[in-house]
C-alpha cells in the first residue's frame, strides 16, 4: 500500500494552484501586451495619447485596490477568505477582456478616447478583484514554509507563461485565419479563446484548492487600514521593490514594437511572420530564458536565502541587459551582433534575470502576513495583499505608459516599421532600450528594498512553528 503523504499542500495541488494563476495572468498579458497595439493599428488612436491615458486609468484605478483588501479582510464565505472573489471576479475579468478588442466604429476622437479610458479603468478594478484574491491564498493554502515556497515557484512559473502566452497564441490564431498579420477579427478570437482557457482554469482552481489556514474576518477601517500600510516594514518592502522595479517588465509592454524593427518578414514552411506576428521571436528566447531562472530561482533561495538570491538575479540582470544593449549598439546594418539569431540569445540572457521577479515578493508577502500575525494576533492579508497589488498595479501603469511614451517620442511608424527602423537608427536604439535596458536598470534598483527586508532564518522558523501549531490547534478543535 502507497503511504499517505502527510503534505498539507503536495505537488499536485500546489500545480493547480499554479494553473489557476495561469488563468487570471493569461487575461493580463493580453492586454499588457496588445492593448495599445489594437487601439492604433484598428481604432487609428494616436500611440502618445493612448499612452497617457493607459498611465492615467490605471492610477485612479489603483485607488481601488486598497478597498478591495479591505472588503475581502472584512468578508468570510464558508468556501474560504479569498476563493469567493476569485469566483466572483473571473467572468467579469474575461467579459471586459473581449470588451476592449471590440472594434467600434466612433463618430468623433473625442468619443474614442473617452470610451477607451472608461474601459480601461473597468478593467483595471476587474482585474485588482480577481489578482488579488487568486494571489493572496497562497498563505493559507499551507502553514509549510517550504510547501509555500514550492507553490511560489510553481505560481511564478505559470504566472510569467501566462504572461507571455498570448505571443504565442497569435501567431497561431493568425494561421488558422490564414492572415499574415493581425485584423479586428484575430484579435477579439484571441480574446474569446483566452476567455475560454482562462475560465477553465480559474474553475480547476476554484474546485481542486482547499485554504487551511483560518482567517478570521477584520472590521478594519480605513484609516487603520493606511495605518498598518504605513507601519507594516516589510510590507512597504515588498511594495517599494514594485515601485523601483518599475521597468523590469517593460519589453513586454514594447515586445511588438521591438519585434519589428529587429526582423523583416519571415517565412518557415507555410508560416508567415511578419508585423504583429514578429514577438514570438523575442518570446522563444525569453521564455526559454524565463523557465530556467524559474526552476533555478527557488533551488539557489533554499541555499542562500531570499535576499542573496535576489541580489544575485538583480545584479546578472543589469550586468546582462547592459551588454546585450551595447552589443547591438556597436553593430552596424547586417552586422552579427544585429542578427535574428544574436537578437533571439539577448532575450535568452536577459530572460534569465526574470526568475525571482514574481518568486521573491509572493515568498516576502506570505511571510509577512504570517509574521503580523504571529506578533499582533490578526491576519489582514486581504489588505496586504491589496498593497502588494497597488504596487504591482502603479509600477506597471509607469512601464507600460514609459515604454508607449518612448515608443511615440521616437518617431515609430507601425506600418513599415522594419524599413523605417533601418532608415532611422534612433527608432530602434530608443526602442531597444524599452526592451532590454531599462529592465536590468530597474531589476539593480529593486534589490535596495530587498536589503532592508528584515525577515531572517530564525523569524521564518519560528514563523512555520507558530503557523504548524495553529493548523493544529484548528483541527483539534
Amino acid at each position: 500500500m502507497a503511504k499517505k503523504s502527510n503534505k498539507t499542500l503536495p505537488f499536485g495541488k500546489a500545480m493547480i494552484y499554479g494553473l489557476g494563476i495561469f488563468g487570471i495572468q493569461f487575461f493580463i498579458g493580453y492586454i499588457n501586451s496588445y492593448q495599445s497595439q489594437f487601439y492604433t493599428s484598428v481604432l487609428g488612436a494616436d500611440l502618445m495619447i493612448c499612452a497617457i491615458i493607459i498611465l492615467v486609468a490605471k492610477i485612479i484605478s489603483s485607488f481601488a485596490d486598497p478597498i478591495i483588501g479591505n472588503i475581502i479582510d472584512r468578508s468570510h464565505f464558508k468556501s474560504g477568505k479569498m476563493k469567493p472573489f476569485v469566483a466572483m471576479s473571473a467572468l467579469p475579468l474575461a467579459i471586459f477582456t473581449t470588451l476592449i478588442f471590440v472594434k467600434i466604429n466612433f463618430h468623433s476622437n473625442a468619443v474614442m478616447y473617452t470610451y477607451i479610458t472608461v474601459t480601461t479603468i473597468i478593467w483595471n478594478i476587474a482585474m485588482s478583484f480577481a489578482d488579488i484574491p487568486s494571489q493572496g491564498m497562497l498563505p493559507l493554502l499551507t502553514p509549510s514554509a517550504e510547501e509555500r515556497n514550492t507553490a511560489a515557484g510553481i505560481s511564478n512559473f505559470m504566472k510569467t507563461c501566462g504572461l507571455a502566452a498570448p505571443g504565442l497564441v497569435i501567431p497561431f490564431i493568425c494561421v488558422f485565419t490564414k492572415s499574415d498579420i493581425i485584423t479586428e477579427k484575430e484579435y477579439l478570437i484571441t480574446a474569446v479563446f483566452i476567455d475560454v482557457v482562462g475560465l477553465l482554469l480559474c474553475a480547476l482552481l476554484l474546485l481542486r484548492s482547499k485554504e487551511v489556514v483560518k482567517s478570521e474576518p477584520t472590521n478594519m477601517s480605513f484609516k487603520a487600514m493606511f495605518s498598518e500600510m504605513k507601519s507594516n516594514h516589510n510590507l512597504m518592502m515588498v511594495f517599494w521593490l514594485l515601485m523601483l522595479g518599475f521597468g523590469r517588465n517593460m519589453g513586454m509592454s514594447v515586445g511588438v514594437q521591438a519585434a519589428s524593427v529587429l526582423f523583416d518578414k519571415i517565412t518557415i514552411g507555410n508560416i508567415v511572420l511578419s508585423g504583429e506576428n514578429l514577438p514570438i521571436l523575442l518570446g522563444i528566447g525569453s521564455t526559454i530564458g524565463s523557465v530556467v531562472s524559474i526552476i533555478a530561482a527557488p533551488i539557489i533561495n533554499n541555499k542562500l536565502g531570499v535576499k542573496k538570491t535576489y541580489f544575485v538575479f538583480g545584479i546578472y540582470g543589469f550586468v546582462v541587459s547592459t551588454v546585450c544593449y551595447v552589443l547591438y549598439l556597436i553593430g552596424g546594418p547586417g552586422a552579427i551582433f544585429r542578427s535574428p539569431l544574436a537578437a533571439v540569445l539577448y532575450q535568452f540572457f536577459i530572460g534569465f534575470m526574470f526568475g525571482t521577479h514574481g518568486f521573491t515578493p509572493m515568498v516576502m508577502l506570505a511571510e509577512t502576513v504570517d509574521y503580523q500575525e504571529m506578533k499582533t494576533g490578526k491576519r489582514t492579508e486581504g489588505t496586504q495583499y491589496a498593497v502588494f497589488s497597488l504596487g504591482v498595479k502603479v509600477s506597471n501603469a509607469f512601464s507600460v505608459a514609459i515604454a508607449i511614451f518612448l515608443v511615440g517620442l521616437c518617431g515609430y511608424q507601425a506600418q513599415g516599421a522594419y524599413e523605417y527602423g533601418l532608415a532611422h537608427p534612433v527608432v530602434p536604439n530608443t526602442i531597444l532600450a524599452a526592451q532590454w535596458l531599462i529592465p536590468g536598470i530597474c531589476t539593480l534598483l529593486s534589490c535596495i528594498p530587498v536589503y532592508f527586508y528584515t525577515i531572517n532564518k530564525k523569524e521564518q522558523k519560528e514563523i512555520e512553528e507558530f503557523m504548524t501549531k495553529k493548523l493544529e490547534s484548528e483541527k483539534a478543535e
